[in-house]
């Protein structure tokens, strides 16, 4: 581990001491490239500048989002080279500089022959860089093709998605996941919400790792995106995806969009059906009072999943006026599931002889349901962004799993017969109100209100088969849990730019009311936070392809769902997760150092981070007495613990080492340093306590490889890496897994044609070990088992490059970060 330390921070340190360095009697060579047809400014056109006189003397840049670029050089002769995929090459021969030159506007054509054996195809960049944001287009990323939300996440750089749906920002689970900039769809549990959307609705990722006042204070590590494609070329156009996959799955979706002068109609319609293959293990050494060995218990599952979903959204865009634009979207979403598991456990006496084997049969079936509808009012006072919006939502969620599960022993008689049947219903109702008053180019004032009213009201039941053959209630895992959340936020903040210095100050306040109510035992909870959110924002630009940037966020996480919910789930006998509905929000602090620099095709994003938590939450393992069958019951809950420290570095870098080969590399080093103890009365009456200070150092990362081949046909790879990490109670290990596509336009590039795979060497898994004074256990978790997809996309009346166009035009481009 010291040796990658040492490799990371010396690669760190060169980066930028070469970022820094500039050279002397510098003059600039600025310009402006646009496609030749539409004058359509191309962001991320590829600038090299060559000397003629001296080999060693070359440099380069990209252009921004506007198309300019602004490269220093020294006096010399050179020759100026601008590239885009999918274009001509323009050059510009023997061109001498002694003084800033300003070349104009350069208008490149498109090109479709065979360059260097490889035919290129125009797309939108991977990754776009802004200072408040990462933008992850995501759209045509083919390694997704067949899969849904969660995949999509699980693939961006920053992110991981563990084997339970649990969403992780650079390695920390305090992060809010919007879509399209709102809660929606089982926000309790966003990992079901994003396993019903398919990875085709998807059009962008947006990684907010420091949000702005603007933004709910929800989320200590952050804030994440996902943004679903919705069209707005004129006339009609759309396009459709077939799937099939091994193991067995199949689906389509489809997109139309219909835009006249005054309207934009646009829809999406979406049907699958999969099935994946799971496993795990959990393997168990028990001790007695006086720490020997008392037993062994060793668990494996295997589990098939069967999932049939439908996922539809239609939506308008009205211009009342000129000024003023209605927008209505109604989004329906369903999945219906089997889910058969079979668990087996071994009971080893403490010399490890067997001394029992008993199998769990479990059948599921699950019902999941998700209405939403939305409404928009966008009022324009004019063309420079002085503007109000208003918006208002209501959500609906549904979620019912019902269980048979059955224990035999190795002769296959009935030990005990059980039947579960947990319930989720949630409605929740969103006010928001946006006003933005620009006082000219460079400065703007925000203000605003959201309410965000949440009822969710989760109920589980266990009826358990008695010697007279008949089922009964288990009041022992019965549980009616009632939650209800309102928050009331105003917001404000102002933002300057003098110069090449620009600041932003924010201010929210959030009043939260909440009851957590459980009507099993008649335990009423009510919990009142009124709080104040400030963020502060600065960037100094030392160039157009340079610049740093310094933020501070104060941030929340209100515990909700399963993390409060005592009885969720009864899918082992002795291995059990209990939420806690005692716990308490968690209070971040957020500092961020950031420095960009674009160094001819290289750009390379850098930030130092800083979290401070209060009352941070921590899961931990007890054991709590023992089962019919006397093997000790293990409880996993979530804690309030009192402090911790997170710091770490994060690195980006997107690089065109050719102009077919595109690389994307993402590295986060981090350190969480705990500080607390834990202290609970265990099933004998004595009171147990655990001290949690703790200090683990960890790192993760990804590279992201795409290459152009011969005949069109392009190679996407995915390598990512989590690092091991030390726990209070033991450690997690670190473990690697690869994703491999390829892809191929056909129909003149209405078509396209994409054969991915998902963990590639089926090593993807979470392994943990634990170390507590009654117990140490050795466990894996996989999810999912290597999966394999093929995929047609056909686009009528619309090109692929018309699309990317389109999308680029919908990319957000007035907000006062962006601005910055």
């Amino acid at each position: 581990m010291k040796a990658i330390n040492y490799v990371y921070c010396t690669v760190f340190a060169l980066a930028t001491t070469a970022a820094f360095s500039q050279e002397k009697d510098q003059v600039f060579v600025t310009g402006t490239i646009v496609e030749k047809t539409t004058n359509t400014p191309l962001e991320y056109a590829s600038i090299t500048i060559e000397s003629t006189t001296n080999s060693n003397n070359i440099t380069g840049d990209v252009s921004d989002d506007s198309g300019n670029f602004n490269i220093p050089v020294t006096p010399d002769t050179y020759q100026i080279r601008i590239e885009y995929l999918g274009y001509k090459t323009f050059v510009i021969d023997a061109k001498e500089i002694t003084s800033s030159v300003n070349l104009g506007i350069i208008k490149v054509e498109g090109d479709s022959e065979i360059l260097e054996g490889v035919v290129i195809q125009a797309q939108r960049a991977a990754v776009e860089l802004k200072l408040d944001k990462r933008i992850y287009n995501v759209g045509d990323n083919a390694v997704v093709k067949g899969g849904n939300a969660s995949d999509v996440l699980d693939n961006i750089p920053s992110v991981e998605v563990d084997s339970e749906g649990n969403v992780s920002l650079r390695g920390n689970e305090s992060v809010k996941v919007l879509i399209d900039g709102k809660p929606s769809g089982m926000a309790a549990n966003i990992g079901d919400a994003l396993k019903m959307i398919p990875s085709e609705s998807l059009d962008r990722v947006e990684v907010i790792t420091n949000p702005s006042a603007r933004y709910e204070a929800e989320g200590g590590a952050g804030i994440i995106n996902i943004i679903l494609k919705k069209g707005s070329n004129a006339g009609i156009n759309g396009s459709v995806t077939a799937n099939v996959g091994d193991p067995t799955s199949y689906g389509a979706n489809a997109t139309v969009n219909y835009r006249e002068d005054k309207f934009n109609l646009y829809s999406s319609l979406g049907y699958a059906k999969n099935k994946t293959f799971g496993n795990s293990l959990n393997e168990s050494q028990y001790f007695d009072d006086n720490g020997n060995t008392s037993s062994f218990v060793d668990e494996y599952s295997k589990n098939k999943r069967e999932r049939e979903s439908i996922n539809g959204n239609i939506g308008i865009d009205y211009d009342l006026t000129n000024k003023l634009t209605w927008t209505n979207n109604l989004t329906y979403r369903k999945s219906t599931g089997d889910n058969p598991r079979t668990l087996n456990y071994s009971n080893y006496d403490a010399g490890r002889n067997l001394i029992y084997q008993n199998i769990r049969q479990t059948e599921e079936d699950d019902f999941k349901e998700t209405v939403e509808y939305t409404t928009d009012f966008t009022y324009k006072f004019n063309e420079s962004g002085h503007q109000l919006f208003v918006s208002g939502s209501i959500n609906k969620n549904r979620d019912i799993e019902d269980s048979a599960i059955t224990t035999t022993n190795d002769v296959n008689t009935v030990l005990a017969q059980d039947v579960t049947k947990a319930t989720e219903n949630e409605l929740r109702h969103i006010a928001r109100v946006d006003y933005v008053l620009p006082f000219n180019e460079n400065s703007q004032f925000e203000a605003g209100y959201l309410g965000n009213f949440n009822d969710l009201n989760t109920k589980f039941n266990i009826n358990t088969l008695n010697s007279n053959g008949d089922l009964e209630p288990n009041d022992l895992f019965r549980n009616d849990l009632q939650y209800k959340e309102q928050v009331h936020a105003l917001y404000t903040q102002f933002g300057d730019k003098i110069n090449k210095f620009s600041y932003m100050l924010g201010l929210r306040w959030e009043y939260t009311e909440i009851d957590v109510n459980q009507m099993t035992t008649m335990d009423f909870n009510k919990k009142k936070y009124n709080n104040f959110f400030p963020s502060a924002f600065v960037n100094y630009e030392f160039s157009d392809t340079e610049n740093v940037t310094a933020s501070y966020s104060r941030r929340v996480r209100r515990p909700r769902g399963r993390m409060l919910n005592p009885i969720s789930n009864y899918s082992s006998s002795i291995n059990f997760f209990m939420g806690n509905p005692d716990l308490d929000p968690s209070f971040t602090n957020a500092i961020d150092l950031g420095y960009m620099k674009r160094i001819g095709r290289l750009t390379l994003n850098t930030s130092l981070y800083f979290n401070h938590t209060t009352d941070a939450t921590q899961f931990v393992r007890r054991v709590d007495g023992v089962n019919e069958e006397g093997i000790p019951v293990t409880i996993s809950s979530p804690i309030n613990l009192a402090t911790e420290y997170r710091y770490g570095l994060e690195l980006n870098a997107n690089y065109s080492p050719l102009r077919w080969w595109r690389i994307n590399a993402n590295t986060n080093l981090f350190q969480v340093s705990t500080r607390g103890d834990y202290s609970y009365v265990d099933f004998e009456g004595t009171t147990q306590t655990q001290n949690f200070d703790n200090n683990a150092f960890t790192w993760n990362g990804r590279i992201n490889s795409t290459i152009t081949l011969p005949a069109k046909i392009n190679w996407q790879t995915n390598f990512m890496y989590s690092g091991g990490q030390k726990t209070a109670q033991g450690k997690i290990l670190g473990v690697g897994s690869v994703n491999m596509a390829l892809s191929k336009d056909v129909l003149n590039d209405k078509g396209t044609i994409a054969l991915n795979v998902q963990d590639l060497f089926n090593s993807r898994k979470r392994i943990m070990e634990t170390n507590i004074a009654q117990l140490t256990s050795y466990s894996e978790m996989q999810w999912r088992e290597r999966t394999i997809n093929l995929s047609f996309t056909y686009r009528f009346n619309q090109t692929k490059a018309d699309r990317q166009k389109d999308q680029r035009k919908q990319s957000p481009s007035d907000d006062m970060d962006e601005m910055m």
